[in-house]
């Protein structure tokens, strides 16, 4: 996995006492682990500028702490011993859950970033309450961090994704248009029917699938990125400079209620014209296939990916209704994504969600519009390229915001000796 140091950690005062120094060096000797692989002490220390004493005694606390594992050998190539690699550990791991208008998905991996659980699952939101998809929500982590212990691997923390305004500090969903959701606690709800001692945090959906496809994803390592979600609603994570942009309030991010079209449609948010109107899942299905649209379903939710596939079909049919409606989207995504190169001048527009599965139809057009209108655009060299994580970035994102939380500060992770016998503690 490539290192995306700077994209989830915030700047660190610089130590001033003994304990924030050593927790620094914990997080630099761990991070350094995960940047370049397996090494030995001397091979931390030489890299590290830190004492080979001091590397000694901070990898035996973070091997206490079960966040890395001695294995084999490592010969430096010099004469002397080998000395014993120094690894993440895979026994300790973290979740992500993400909650959207029409399915759940959940990602749980371990701290060196292995897959160990993924999937996703139909799920009307709309059709329930809050009080109900909270208790669903509540009921799939405890599934999910189960499963997780079940596979030997310790869950240290909780993220869950939702399309809509958080404050991410208090873990309050502010506005979640699409899921009727407003002032929503949905951190303290949740730590109501999970372990006391688990972390448990709360983010957008865009933004975590931006880190997860900084991270991980087609564009992973490029400083300069915006991540359109390809939903009901369209959302954006912003990564500017290696950094993910949250504005002022944390409420950045929300460029599918970008105003494109005074004279369009009602948005879920109210308003009129949002450029969601224009791209958003349930307005191509609405012109793409009205039979099938939103709000006519008779028996249970379709998945997302039910409904493309079936744009798909009836596109390999010659269908022409349906390749106009796609050709609109393609030109409408475009648009939108011209004021983005205006605003932000990313290297690369991450197209995730449905977006990502209709790709080969959608970017020529989208590409096109971009060209035609953004002021820098050949200059710019900003391209549409399709995300290769699926409906399930945002979770992967979830759970990387938990690793990168033990990353940035190891002592906040107390372990149990075995395994199976108990979740972390996360202070």
């Amino acid at each position: 996995m490539a290192s995306k140091e700077r994209a989830g950690a915030g700047s660190v005062d610089e130590p001033t006492d003994q304990l924030a120094l050593r927790r620094a060096n914990l997080s630099r000797t761990l991070r350094h682990i995960r940047t370049n692989g397996p090494r030995s002490r001397a091979a931390i220390a030489a890299a590290t500028g830190l004492h080979k004493a001091t590397v000694s005694s901070l990898v035996d606390e973070l091997l206490s702490r079960r966040l890395v594992r001695e294995i084999g050998t490592e010969h430096s190539g010099s004469a002397g011993r080998p000395g014993r690699g120094i690894a993440l550990s895979p026994d300790v791991g973290a979740v992500g859950i993400e909650i959207n208008v029409d399915y759940l998905a959940v990602h749980g991996s371990d701290l060196t970033g292995r897959t160990v659980i993924e999937k996703r699952v139909s799920f009307d939101a709309k059709g329930r309450d809050v009080e109900r998809c909270l208790d669903d929500l509540t009921q799939a982590a405890q599934r999910t961090l189960a499963e997780l212990v079940r596979r030997g691997v310790t869950p240290v923390g909780l993220t869950v994704a939702v399309p809509g305004l958080v404050d991410v500090a208090r873990g309050v969903v502010v506005l979640a248009p699409n899921l009727g959701w407003r002032d929503v606690p949905v951190a303290t709800r949740l730590a109501h029917g999970l372990d006391p001692d688990l972390w448990i945090g709360v983010d957008n959906d865009a933004n975590l699938a931006a880190l997860a496809e900084y991270t991980w994803g087609v564009a992973a390592g490029t400083d300069d990125l915006v991540y359109l979600t390809g939903e009901v609603g369209v959302g954006g994570g912003v990564i500017v400079n290696g950094r993910l942009l949250r504005g002022a309030d944390g409420f950045s991010g929300e460029v599918g209620h970008l105003p494109l079209d005074p004279g369009g449609d009602l948005c879920g948010c109210g308003r009129v014209g949002c450029w969601e109107t224009k791209v958003g899942l349930a307005e191509l299905v609405r012109r793409a296939t009205p039979d099938v649209a939103y709000g006519l379903e008779q028996g249970p939710i379709p998945d997302p990916e039910e409904r493309v596939a079936e744009v798909l079909r009836r596109l390999g049919r010659g269908d022409k209704a349906v390749a106009t409606a796609v050709a609109e989207v393609g030109r409408w995504l475009g648009h939108g994504g011209a004021i983005l190169v205006n605003l932000f001048n990313p290297r690369v527009i991450v197209l995730g969600g449905y977006f990502a599965e209709l790709a080969d139809h959608l970017i020529p057009s989208a590409q096109a519009n971009l060209a035609r209108m953004a002021v820098a655009s050949t200059a710019a060299r900003c391209h549409f390229v399709a995300s290769h994580l699926g409906f399930t970035a945002a979770a992967r994102g979830g759970a990387g915001v938990v690793v990168e939380r033990m990353i940035e500060d190891p002592t906040a992770v107390s372990l149990a000796p075995a395994p199976s016998s108990s979740l972390a503690v996360a202070r």
